[in-house]
């Protein structure tokens, strides 16, 4: 059935949340600010790790850096779209409106959790290469193992951020579903090349949402979404 990772990757962080809650209630505060640290720090790292993997290369038994232009002209191409287009506030305002909808108006944590919650697990190769394999191939795998990854990454959010974290289940089954609706479209442009550059400029992305966690909003990572864009297409250039 076409589509089944993303359902499966949708549920997994859905009952990741759900069990964040039911645990959430039984932390005092402490608790909870030591969790996001851990969480926050847990991200960084994620997300440094997969940078070094992108811009370190070893050639005749040394390190090398690489990629560094590419970086840096993504990321600044990419704000100012993102700028622009001020995805954050749009990220923000689609978040109020569940806040509002979904009864939890008295919830000063929602909004945060849910945009903090949403980037971190819709960014990364794995949810565009396994969107593309379970729309050519059925094969769903790739998006199931990122379910389990999801669910403890928004288990352990939620029980320090709240339940908008339960609710980044919605941009991920957008998302995924539209790339697996696309991907026969998407395949071509999807060399190892353009995962490549696009895996290590997510990851940064992802850094950022752990320089958040940690030390309080200080990039608005959604504006930045735009550099994945140009990522792919400076690899493909």
């Amino acid at each position: 059935m076409i589509g089944m990772g993303t359902i499966i990757n949708s549920a997994a962080i859905v009952l990741g949340g759900a069990a964040g809650l039911l645990f959430g209630r039984f932390l005092k505060a402490r608790f909870q600010e030591s969790l996001t640290m851990a969480c926050g720090v847990s991200v960084l790292f994620i997300g440094i790790a997969g940078a070094m993997e992108g811009m370190l290369q070893v050639r005749d038994g040394s390190l090398h850096s690489a990629e560094a232009l590419t970086v840096v002209l993504c990321l600044a191409f990419g704000a100012l779209v993102g700028e622009a287009i001020d995805i954050e506030a749009r990220f923000e305002r689609f978040g109020e409106w569940l806040r509002q909808k979904t009864g939890n108006a008295k919830d000063k944590n929602f909004v945060d959790g849910f945009v903090t919650a949403s980037l971190t697990v819709c960014i990364g190769a794995m949810a565009i290469v396994g969107s593309i394999q379970d729309g050519i191939n059925r094969d769903w795998s790739i998006l199931a193992t990122k379910g389990i990854l999801d669910f403890v990454i928004i288990l352990v959010m939620t029980c320090s951020l709240g339940k908008g974290c339960l609710f980044s289940a919605i941009p991920v089954f957008v998302f995924e579903g539209a790339m697996t609706l696309l991907a026969a479209l998407i395949r071509p442009l999807m060399t190892e090349a353009a995962l490549a550059s696009l895996s290590l400029v997510g990851s940064i992305l992802i850094f950022c949402v752990g320089l958040n966690l940690v030390w309080g909003k200080k990039v608005r990572v959604a504006n930045l979404l735009p550099a994945i864009v140009f990522a792919v297409a400076a690899a493909l250039l």
